[in-house]
């Protein structure tokens, strides 16, 4: 199957239509029209339901969109990762963090020592699914990941259990927050409410997700929640919030500067907040000699 076919699969989609298609993909629409025959023979069914205006697709043929846009990502995620392994020198190390950590966490522990170091450093701050950034660092696409770390966190299992190396750079609060009005937050935690609580919270592919589902098992005999909105990033859980359409759970760190100046509201006593780790993995069996200098001042400045 040959890539250029998904994509004049997608855009036939976007377009409805073989001519429209054809001009979009720079081609004629006879050749259009022989690459997507190729794809459906290839396939071993028809995708595309010739007989409406505009066209439409058969029930096989969503099923392959959504497939065939899995591989086209996957395609370019591939070709992307082996373009940065290439470009990347042994004096450069490849961070891949959160957004949320790269605001916070990266910027007091990890950035002095950067500075001060000389070293070159490839940051990635991206929106990846929390398995992602295990599988990124196991297939040497980063050299160096900075995550958070809770005992409900399975995904980051398999770096404990292989040739992956760990420091622990500090604490952070994972606290219950609101947003702050005159008359104190906006929504509480307390038994007997009659309204349900509504709680913005995070997506299966966010690293905290997992956190959150924790602490609403341990509160059971609390007080009613009904979830309002996952994201996958803090710092959109973090927007919401402030925007007054719920409560949520955020690390400490990320919102110090609305808690000081009111905008936010701790809610709920101690037993709603746990404790993460921030922690950063590498591979033992990166050699690099700058990884390894970094390592050894950031395992000094933590101990």
């Amino acid at each position: 199957m040959d890539i250029i076919w998904l994509r004049d699969f997608e855009a036939l989609v976007a377009q409805k239509n073989f001519s429209r298609a054809a001009e979009e993909r720079n081609v004629s629409q006879p050749a259009f029209s022989r690459r997507i025959r190729a794809l459906e023979d290839t396939v071993g069914v028809k995708l595309i339901n010739r007989q409406t205006l505009p066209l439409s697709l058969t029930p096989a043929g969503e099923v392959f969109l959504s497939q065939a846009r899995v591989m086209l990502r996957t395609y370019e995620e591939t070709i992307e990762r082996c373009q940065i392994i290439d470009a990347a020198g042994e004096n450069v190390i490849r961070f891949a963090t959160s957004q949320s950590l790269y605001m916070t966490h990266y910027k007091t522990h990890i950035a002095p020592l950067v500075e001060e170091g000389g070293l070159d450093i490839d940051l990635n701050s991206t929106s990846w699914a929390a398995d992602q950034f295990v599988s990124a660092l196991q297939q040497g696409y980063c050299d160096v990941i900075l995550t958070y770390w809770h005992p409900t966190m399975d995904f980051l299992a398999p770096l404990e259990a292989s040739q992956c190396d760990y420091v622990t750079l500090t604490r952070d609060d994972f606290i219950p927050v609101a947003k702050a009005d005159n008359d104190g937050p906006a929504f509480h935690m307390g038994k007997g409410q009659n309204k349900p609580v509504p709680l913005l919270s995070y997506g299966t592919a966010s690293a905290l997700r997992t956190v959150v589902d924790a602490l609403l098992r341990k509160h059971l005999d609390g007080p009613k929640i009904l979830v309002m909105n996952r994201n996958v990033l803090a710092i959109s859980v973090k927007a919401m919030i402030l925007e007054g359409f719920g409560m949520g759970w955020l690390p400490r760190q990320l919102c110090r500067e609305e808690l000081e100046d009111g905008r936010l509201q701790i809610i709920g006593d101690d037993t709603y907040v746990e404790q993460l780790e921030v922690r950063l993995y590498r591979s033992v069996e990166n050699t690099k000699p700058s990884l390894k200098k970094l390592w050894d001042q950031i395992s000094a400045a933590s101990a």
